[in-house]
């Protein structure tokens, strides 16, 4: 057989050569690449065990006991203490599922444990409330299994913040403070607790969202939204960023089983640092407070009060000799700024009023009558009752129970709403699912009638309401506009 040779041309053996050089390089290339990102993980992994064995011995185990007296009743055996909605939101399931049923007894010993960390050499922990509230001994261990009494110093249940202080050796081990207004979204967090009893146990994910309210677990709300694995025994243990400062103190889980389901929420440390600051001062935190019932301004409110745009926080109502009502603030004024901080919603103006030394001077930046003005305003001390009872008695909402709350038709709110002074009531706010709601009744809106009886204020609704043969039902006629309407509701 004879072999010939192939002669090609000079510019393919030239395209074959370069062709197998750029195969050969970019084998080189990719291995380099695979190098590099090797490289990169492995440094990544190695920066997040350096954070986590700086940050653990400073992170404690908290057990708590309380002596309580039980039911009569089998089914109503869990006292106080583990019947408080951050128990059963944190422990509840966990526990019902450990603990069998106890005979009925006169006194019972329950336990609970959460977690802590230490913030100073000389022994101040700060946890939550929740971990030891009502409790009658608390122990604590570090993470070299030494245990520990402890002394509460004072708690906010307010805000879920619990100082406590144990006497050990000086230099013990501490973490660092962070800064939590300067946490971003997406960012890396390592939260270490002890889940299920299981102590320093690390678990890592992002921050998911800031700024969370109405969450419905604290007063004062703004916590840190993330993806870290938040269990049972968590309770107060650190959120920590991957420069090892605590951004964070762990509270709460969003979950239907009691476990994890990638929802987890923490106390911002900026808030913490202000409630330690007073309560290892003065064993209780003194609040801010400016006298006035608030709500959102919605898109269908701006439209009605004139605005641009939805934002701010509408005035609802100014307290009597209230620090708001010293300063001017009125009915209808629209709050877009404090100072030179412009405020995005209720929850924030509340939590920053809260955090203001009594007696401190502040401009609230306000919209009356369509135009921007600035009030000057002496912050107060919020009263020990803050919350427990409402503003006068001519000022209550008699309509609760149907999901409505209401105000007087000041002047400048019947200017603004295009009614007639003293015409009736406006509607300030709907509870979502209400009667009212079902109704179709919605902010801004003006009751004229109530049961046929015409009603100019609310003191004329509580006279006509005291007269009304049944409260579950109720004849109102409502204006909107140039348009009115009978509405009957029946409250559920």
């Amino acid at each position: 057989m004879n072999v010939h040779a192939v002669r090609l041309p000079l510019h393919t053996i030239i395209t074959i050569a370069l062709l197998s050089l750029a195969i050969a390089g970019g084998v080189n290339i990719a291995q380099a690449k695979s190098s590099t990102d090797n490289s990169i993980l492995a440094k990544s992994s190695k920066a997040f065990v350096n954070v986590v064995k700086k940050a653990k011995p400073a992170v404690v185990h908290i057990r708590v006991e309380k002596t309580t007296t039980m039911g009569q009743h089998r089914g109503q055996e869990y006292e106080e203490i583990f019947k408080h909605p951050f128990f059963e939101q944190f422990f509840g399931p966990y526990y019902r599922h450990q603990q069998p049923q106890q005979p009925q007894q006169r006194e019972h010993k329950q336990r609970g444990q959460g977690s802590g960390f230490i913030i100073s050499k000389d022994g101040f922990i700060l946890t939550n409330n929740h971990v030891i509230e009502g409790a009658d001994v608390i122990k604590v261990s570090l993470s070299d299994n030494r245990e520990f009494d402890a002394i509460l110093i004072g708690a906010d249940p307010q805000s879920d913040v619990a100082l406590l202080k144990i006497e050990a050796p000086k230099n013990l081990p501490v973490v660092v403070l962070g800064d939590s207004d300067a946490l971003e979204v997406g960012e890396w967090v390592i939260a270490i607790g002890n889940p299920f009893g299981l102590s320093q146990t690390v678990t890592v994910g992002v921050v998911s969202a800031k700024g969370r309210s109405s969450v419905g677990i604290n007063q004062y709300e703004n916590f840190i939204q993330t993806d870290a694995a938040i269990n049972p025994g968590n309770s107060g243990g650190p959120l920590i960023n991957v420069r090892g400062e605590v951004v964070g103190i762990n509270t709460a889980l969003f979950s239907k089983t009691g476990g994890y389901m990638g929802i987890g929420f923490a106390i911002p440390v900026n808030m913490a640092k202000s409630i330690e600051n007073q309560l290892q001062k003065q064993g209780k935190v003194t609040r801010g407070w400016l006298g006035v019932a608030i709500q959102d301004v919605d898109k269908e409110l701006a439209e009605s009060f004139g605005l641009k745009q939805a934002g701010g926080i509408l005035i609802n109502e100014v307290q009597e000799d209230s620090p708001a009502s010293k300063a001017g603030l009125k009915q209808g004024d629209v709050i877009v700024r404090l100072n030179d901080t412009v405020l995005e919603d209720v929850s924030e103006l509340r939590n920053k009023i809260a955090l203001i030394i009594p007696n401190t001077r502040v401009t609230l930046h306000i919209i009356r009558n369509g135009k921007e003005q600035q009030i000057k305003v002496i912050i107060g001390e919020q009263p020990s009752d803050f919350g427990k009872k409402g503003f006068s008695s001519k000022e209550k909402n008699s309509l609760e129970n149907f999901g409505l709350s209401l105000q007087d038709l000041t002047r400048e709110l019947a200017e603004r709403l295009g009614y007639a002074e003293n015409s009736g009531i406006v509607i300030s706010d709907v509870q979502p699912g209400s009667p009212a709601a079902e109704g179709g009744l919605k902010p801004g809106y003006l009751i004229e009638e109530v049961n046929r009886n015409r009603v100019g204020n609310l003191q004329e609704l509580h006279d006509v309401l005291k007269k009304a043969s049944q409260s579950k039902r109720i004849l109102l006629r409502v204006r909107a506009a140039d348009h009115s309407r009978y509405v009957v509701l029946t409250a559920k």
